[in-house]
């Protein structure tokens, strides 16, 4: 079932309908009540036309009422269609934002994909470069969403090798080995991309003797961006 959201621009509409509806029925009640007060012996005693000039001004009262009930009509299925409207376009603008929210990582997602485990061993340490380099080719393989031990990767994320190459820096949290690498985006294609003999990120590692390996996964999840967004020096461009 559809569930109708209460807003201010709603309850506004809804309270106009409310007072027009109230003023109707007034009007209607006063005439009616004219009517019933009316003395039907001055009625009979009436001339011919008098009581013909009577009825003309009665008939034009009710057709008074009665076009103000048709304007009242009218307005209402106005105001129900402008809170349709109003409903209509809240959805959009609400789908937009979440979409929004998903493209620039302010949400959990989760996908097809691959996983890559990065791990040191006695002849090869994993770098901030190895890291940067995997990203570079799973979003240039069209990955949709990257996370590095749990972390967001997002286009202003810093990957940056700390206290000679003791640790390295994601997005200014501290991580180290192993390096688990997620992307979401079409499996097949991801993988092999990384394992294209002679080019891809894992077959070049591991002619290198590093210790990389990639899986594909129907499932994988990827936490939010965890960080503010903040923009000091950045605006929109103004058309003329």
């Amino acid at each position: 079932m559809k569930k109708f959201k209460w807003r201010a621009d709603v309850t506004a509409v809804t309270v106009v309908v409310f007072i027009v509806c109230i003023v109707l029925v007034s009007v209607m009640l006063m005439q009616f009540r004219t009517i019933e007060q009316t003395d039907l012996i001055e009625i009979e005693t009436m001339r011919e036309s008098e009581l013909r000039e009577a009825l003309v001004d009665w008939k034009t009262k009710y057709e008074e009422v009665e076009k103000q009930l048709e304007d009242v009509n009218k307005r209402i299925e106005e105001y129900n269609k402008t809170i349709e409207d109003n409903e209509a376009a809240s959805e959009l603008i609400d789908e937009e934002l979440k979409e929004s929210n998903i493209l620039v990582g302010k949400t959990d997602v989760y996908g097809e994909g691959i996983v890559v485990t990065l791990v040191d061993n006695d002849n090869y340490k994993i770098i901030a470069e190895d890291l940067i380099d995997l990203v570079n080719e799973l979003r240039y393989a069209g990955a949709e969403a990257i996370s590095i031990n749990e972390i967001r990767v997002l286009a202003t994320t810093d990957i940056v090798d700390m206290a000679g190459y003791t640790y390295i820096l994601v997005n200014s949290q501290r991580i180290e080995g192993p390096y688990v690498v997620k992307a979401i985006g079409d499996k097949e294609y991801l993988s092999s991309i990384l394992n294209l003999r002679g080019s891809g990120f894992v077959d070049r590692s591991t002619t290198l003797g590093k210790n990389v390996s990639s899986r594909q996964e129907n499932r994988v999840e990827i936490p939010k961006y965890n960080n503010e967004f903040k923009i000091d020096y950045m605006r929109e461009l103004e058309s003329e």
